[in-house]
């Protein structure tokens, strides 16, 4: 592997039919050179991970043209080739790579329309404007869109990553994870090595929140010690194989007063709702609505203040994004989560959260362990 978490590169002949897509798409938005330099953008068509060095790596694409990956000299022994996909063009520490990128930019075409990966430093971008003067930049969204799409291997790659989790929540459900008297904390710690032991290479968080401290939707983990008579989230996941698990599942320490188990009946019936809601042509903000109609019906609709979901996959966090503004009709293939949530400052949180993928026959799971708010005593 490249980097931790990262998948062994595919058949070359998955990143050809990529790279055919990608100057497809290319073709069809008038955009005449591809740049991709960090982020996963750049393995998804070409299998290679770059470091996050102060060295420029960048793999430019013209519409019509060879692609080469502009990568340090030191590096290149890190890239698998892939032949007939790109060239590797390696750069000495005595040469200007961001005028290398530019002269091949323009080598095969006017370089007007330029599409730049959204996750490039600042540093390089700034440095290619005045070589590249008659440019017009956008955002990389040709990789972006191909990438909400996920094929048979990257849903069973999803699918195998939900089911580890679900392993584990299944195990916080049945009291087989201690949790009164120790610390948040040490709670997360004990998750995060369950990931791993689960097949995940990389443990991307695991939010532990008690009582009051689950109204922080994203909580840091603390020495809080975990006591009896109260709400405790958990939200966490990690990378295996590359793709990326998330779910979240909440438990009460004792038997739930009523304003908790109300609430949380609200919680289940929006989050089961939204789930079922999220067929394929459905806009991406109509799943968001429902979720929130049932939440705000109920009287909550102020205390669900996050968007209802967000795409995941070689990212947690991708398109398409589960929010009130995005019309985005769901494709067949698209992953995201759903998870709404009901946080009352300085007294309680909830959050119930799935992964789900859009297809023919309705949204498939990843996640299907109990949705209840389980009571334990331990």
């Amino acid at each position: 592997m490249n980097t931790a978490g990262a998948p062994e590169p595919h058949p070359t002949a998955v990143y050809a039919e990529r790279m055919e897509r990608a100057r497809q798409q290319m073709e069809a938005e008038g955009i005449d050179v591809l740049l991709l330099s960090l982020g996963l953008d750049l393995p998804y068509i070409t299998g290679y991970h770059a470091m996050p060095l102060e060295r420029l790596t960048m793999l430019v694409v013209p519409r019509d043209g060879e692609a080469r990956l502009v990568i340090p000299r030191m590096e290149a022994a890190r890239v698998v080739p892939q032949p007939g996909v790109f060239q590797v063009h390696p750069w000495g520490e005595m040469e200007n790579p961001v005028e290398i990128v530019a002269g091949l930019a323009k080598a095969a075409g006017p370089a007007e329309a330029v599409a730049m990966g959204d996750q490039t430093w600042a540093r390089f971008l700034i440095e290619l404007l005045p070589l590249l003067p008659n440019a017009r930049y956008s955002r990389a969204d040709v990789v972006t869109s191909m990438r909400m799409t996920k094929d048979a291997a990257e849903i069973a790659a999803l699918r195998a990553a939900g089911a580890a989790v679900d392993r584990i929540a299944a195990q916080l459900q049945a009291g087989e994870i201690p949790l009164i008297g120790r610390t948040e904390a040490a709670v997360s710690a004990d998750l995060s090595e369950r990931i791993i032991a689960e097949g995940h290479q990389v443990v991307n968080f695991a939010i532990v929140a008690a009582g009051p401290n689950a109204a922080s939707p994203h909580h840091s983990a603390s020495e809080r010690v975990i006591g009896r008579d109260e709400i405790l989230l958990c939200d966490f996941g990690g990378t295996m194989n590359g793709y990326c698990s998330d779910i979240t599942r909440c438990v009460y320490l004792g038997t739930p007063p009523a304003e908790i188990a109300e609430a949380y009946a609200v919680l289940h019936e929006a989050q089961h709702a939204a789930a079922i809601a999220g067929t394929v042509g459905t806009p991406c903000e109509e799943v968001d609505r429902t979720a929130r109609r049932i939440i705000t019906a109920a009287g909550y609709g102020d205390y669900f203040f996050h968007r209802t979901g967000h795409g995941i996959g070689l990212e947690g966090h991708e398109d398409p994004y589960i929010v009130e503004g995005n019309s985005l009709p769901l494709a067949a293939g698209h992953a995201y989560s759903v998870e709404p949530g009901i946080y009352m400052e300085g007294k309680w949180g909830m959050r119930l959260e799935d992964i789900l993928v859009a297809t023919a026959d309705g949204p498939l799971p990843m996640n299907v362990v109990n949705h209840d708010l389980v009571s334990i005593d331990v």
